[in-house]
This record gives structure tokens, C-alpha cells and sequence, in this order.
């Protein structure tokens, strides 16, 4: 077999291939598995909406990163607009535009699932072998705190000052130049994507990579899938050519993530007994923006470096959250920050001084948390999505607390004015100014609210009538259909999901590779 990577633009008729297994998507899910795949000697077919793009593309200019490298231009959102989404849609996936944030599920996570959704078989012990391999084979390193930029280092002090828990995160790097601009794609290749290490891989032992190809459909006969109808796309437009590929695979792996997976199943008549779509989470983010005397220049150097997740269990009935820091770049920030006019201008001015400081809450995991829901607006495979997540009384309760922490540590490392997310932002210059918060408005779009972590929505669990893929990420009611993504998880995890996306592929692979011989 020979590998190849061809785009949009070279596929200028008609594609009708055969393979042993078609992979639908190439991020952390996909990449893993069609390496997996071509390392057992199986002929895989990958299939990439986006684009192929490399280190000269990413030239680190935002207005171009975010059309071109992110879902829907980066701006998809639930159907309200109350939630910011941002998801990469490039070759590479959300692995070539994150923030290199690697964290190993949590075991009591892990436990829940086992214990609140029947997921059997996967564990810490069971999924560590495989987070071994990952880890060496993409330098997944401690990034050290002497080599923190300022804003991560405000977070460091300031939990620090109050007591509070606090670490350093393992970063997928190699040779780092710290530039700041991880979110925007790697000039130099030292972000550990799947970009750079495991698809080339997988395409030197012989897998056929297509970019710019959007799988539309999966046609399905007596219980399993028999081909993937697709269409090919103009890499400058991102429309379809009017060109189709299709291909027949012995087993087929959807590997879109949350959201995609789901819509792409949906499209295909697959509704997963009625819980394809259900148990989205997206791990809801607020922000607190702080200014200081000091320069901070957030926007260079390794963008997330320090976390905490001292409240990330706040016992049953109330919601927890983790403590991190994000990139603040000129376009990023200009639409984060709520205000208009000269008051907006005079934020922006001020931008070589901020800090800002997250809190990711961890949803689905608390009861009666059902998270929000992937339908359709309408029937047949060009049917756009509809993205519901609603914001509870479980949500405003964390994101209020959570804002009063973020401004407390904020001061305690020195800050001289905090700002509130909220449309007219409440304003903090002293630690006496936190009770402010409480008088704030919490309702969709009186505070923003932003997700750059999407699960669920095709979740794995012990019963049909409960979960979409049993815990081998089968389909329930397809033989040779596995999904191999974050959709699968049952809950959000309350760290960052790359890493246990990449484990549960790399794990899940061998289930796939069974379904191919059983299929011969």
C-alpha cells in the first residue's frame, strides 16, 4: 500500500475507493487510530473536512487562524449564542490549534463512569500503558514554573498567597520557542500534533489521507455500515465542488468529535434509539479580566502552563471548576471583552497589562446534569446543527463563585482592577469590591460565557437504551460503525481532553482492528 495526502483542489473528478477501515476526521481520536490501523497492516482511508495545512500556513496572523483553521470560522455556537465554541477543523484537528494542555483522565471520573453509566473495562490502570506510549512518543513533558510567562505566573502567586492548590501542566512539545500563539497553529512544529507526528506516520505505512472532504452520510444495510458518502470541497471556499467521494470500508470510525459525530450520525438516519445527540458537555468557561501596574504581555510566551484544581469538587449539588489561563491576543481579546466605543478602546490599550484567569467548570457529573443536546435543523444531509446547552441554576451558582475566586486570587497576586465577564462588566479595585459580584445579572448573554472543550453527545455506557456505543465504542446497533472520539464520554472530565482522547483511541484501536478480521 502506498500513502498518500491529496486535498481538495487535486480531486477534480469523482472518488469511489475500498479500504479496510474508513476514518471520518483527524484529531486527537482520529490520529491515533489511523496510525494504530496502518501499524497492524490495515489499509485505512481518512477522511479530513478541513484543510491540509502546515507550519508555512501558520503564519500567526488571527483574522486568517480563525477562518481558516476552526469550525464555522470560529464562530460556532449554541443556537441562543450564549456559548462561544471554539473547535478546530483543520487536518490535525483540535490538536493543531490547542493549547499543548495535557492532563490523564481522573480516576474518579473513570469511576464514575463504571459506576453512574456502566462503562466496563476502563480504568486508570487499564489506560495507563497506553497514556505511557502517548506520552513518550509525543514528549508530553512538565512544562517547569521557572519557565511560566507572566500571566500564568499571576495564577502560580496568587494561589499560592491564598493557600490554595496549584501545579504545572504537561505540555506536548519539543524544542518550544514560546511564542504565545499555540491557538493559531505551530510555526515551527514543535507542538506534538497529530499533525506533525502520527498521521505523517500513518501515511508512510501506507494510509491515504483526503483534506477537504466533508462526510456527508453513512449508508447502512442490515445493521451495518456499507459505504461513506462525502463531499469534496474547495480548499479556498469551503464550499463543495459538486465532486462526491465515496468509500466502502469493512469497518468505518467516525472520529469528528462531539458535535460533528453526532450531526454526522443524525444525517445518516442513526439515532442511536434517541440518545445520539443527548449528553453534550462543553465545559462552560468564564473569564476574569484583571489589569496590573506591571506588564504582563499574556499574549508570548507558552500560553498554559499553571492550573488548580482546588475547587473542582464542591460536593453534590454544586458545581466544580478548574483554574487555568489563556493566551491574550489583540483579536482573541477584542472579542472577549465586553464594552464598546472609547471605553473598549481604552481596554485594548491596555492589553500589554492584562491577566486573564478561566474557570472551566466540570459539567455532567452532578444529577439530574443532562448537558445540552446535537439535533438537525431540518431533514437530509445539508441540514445545519442545532446546538442547545441549558444554562441552570446548577451553572450561574459556579460561574458566580467561581468569578469571586478568580477575582481573589487575581488581587492577591497584585492585580489593580478586576473586570466581570457580564455585558456591563462589573468593575473590582480592591478585594472589598468581590460582594459586587453577587448583584451581577447571570442569565445567557447578561454574562458570556465560551467552551473550547467539547464531549459527549455519542456516549459510551452499559445499555442501548441509555448510551449510543457500548465500552468497546461500538455502535450499539451497528456491527462494523465505532465512534472514536470525545463524543463517547459520558460526562465532562474537569481537565483538559486531549490526553484522554488520545488514550481512549489508542486503546480503542485494538476493538477496531478485532471488527475488521471479524469482518473478512
Amino acid at each position: 500500500m502506498t500513502g498518500r495526502i491529496r486535498t481538495g483542489a487535486e480531486l477534480t473528478e469523482d472518488q469511489a475507493l475500498t479500504c479496510d477501515v474508513c476514518v471520518v476526521g483527524s484529531g486527537a481520536g482520529g490520529g491515533v487510530l489511523g496510525l494504530e490501523l496502518a501499524r497492524r497492516g490495515l489499509d485505512v482511508v481518512m477522511l479530513e473536512e478541513g484543510g491540509y495545512h502546515t507550519r508555512r500556513d501558520f503564519d500567526l496572523k488571527e483574522a486568517k487562524a480563525y477562518a481558516t483553521f476552526y469550525q464555522e470560522g470560529g464562530n460556532r455556537a449554541t443556537d441562543d449564542l450564549s456559548i462561544g465554541i471554539y473547535q478546530g477543523r483543520t487536518v490535525g484537528g483540535g490538536t493543531a490549534v490547542n493549547w499543548c494542555a495535557c492532563f490523564r483522565t481522573p480516576p474518579e471520573i473513570l469511576e464514575h463512569w463504571r459506576d453512574a453509566h456502566g462503562v466496563k473495562g476502563l480504568d486508570a490502570a487499564t489506560l495507563a500503558p497506553h497514556w505511557d506510549w502517548l506520552e513518550e512518543r509525543l514528549n508530553i513533558r512538565d512544562w517547569p514554573i521557572e519557565q511560566a510567562n507572566r500571566n500564568n505566573r499571576i495564577l502560580w502567586d496568587g494561589l499560592g498567597a491564598l493557600g490554595y492548590g496549584r501545579g504545572t501542566v504537561k505540555r506536548n512539545v519539543r524544542a518550544c520557542a514560546s511564542l504565545g500563539a499555540c491557538g493559531l497553529g505551530c510555526p515551527t512544529d514543535a507542538k506534538q500534533s497529530t499533525l506533525v507526528t502520527l498521521i505523517p506516520e500513518a501515511v508512510e505505512r501506507g494510509m491515504r489521507l483526503y483534506a477537504n472532504v466533508s462526510a456527508r452520510r453513512l449508508e447502512t444495510n442490515g445493521g451495518r455500515v456499507t459505504a461513506v458518502h462525502g463531499d469534496i470541497l474547495d480548499p479556498r471556499t469551503n464550499r463543495p465542488t459538486g465532486r462526491r467521494l465515496t468509500v466502502k470500508a469493512k469497518v468505518t470510525a467516525v472520529c469528528g468529535g462531539a458535535i460533528n459525530s453526532p450531526g454526522l450520525l443524525l444525517r445518516s438516519g442513526l439515532t442511536g434509539r434517541g440518545r445520539v445527540g443527548k449528553r453534550l458537555f462543553l465545559h462552560p468557561v468564564v473569564v476574569s479580566n484583571a489589569r496590573f501596574r506591571e506588564r504582563v504581555e499574556a499574549y508570548s510566551g507558552a500560553p498554559l502552563t499553571v492550573y488548580s484544581r482546588q475547587f473542582i469538587d464542591r460536593g453534590q449539588g454544586r458545581m466544580g471548576w478548574l483554574l487555568e489561563v489563556p493566551p491574550l491576543l489583540p483579536l482573541l481579546s477584542a472579542v472577549a471583552l465586553n464594552g464598546f466605543g472609547a471605553g473598549h478602546q481604552d481596554l485594548m490599550a491596555g492589553l500589554p497589562h492584562a491577566n486573564a484567569l478561566i474557570s472551566i467548570c466540570l459539567d455532567g457529573v452532578q444529577p439530574g446534569d443532562e448537558g445540552g443536546t446535537v439535533a438537525l435543523r431540518g431533514a437530509g444531509e445539508y441540514s445545519r446543527f442545532k446546538v442547545d446547552y441549558p444554562l441552570t441554576a446548577l451553572h450561574w451558582e459556579a460561574f458566580r463563585e467561581a468569578l469571586k475566586v478568580a477575582a481573589r486570587i487575581q488581587f492577591a497576586a497584585g492585580a489593580e482592577v478586576v473586570l466581570s465577564p457580564h455585558s456591563k462588566p462589573v468593575v473590582m479595585r480592591s478585594e472589598q469590591d468581590i460582594p459586587l459580584l453577587d448583584d451581577a445579572p447571570y442569565a445567557p448573554l447578561e454574562c458570556s460565557v465560551l467552551s473550547a472543550h467539547q464531549m459527549g453527545g455519542c456516549t459510551m455506557g452499559g445499555s442501548p437504551e441509555t448510551s449510543v456505543v457500548d465500552s468497546t465504542l461500538r455502535y450499539w446497533d451497528c456491527d462494523n460503525l465505532f465512534v472514536v472520539d470525545g463524543s463517547v464520554f459520558p460526562t465532562a472530565l474537569g481537565v483538559n481532553p486531549m490526553e484522554s482522547i488520545l488514550g481512549v483511541a489508542h486503546w480503542g484501536s485494538q476493538h477496531v482492528a478485532a471488527a475488521v478480521s471479524g469482518s473478512a
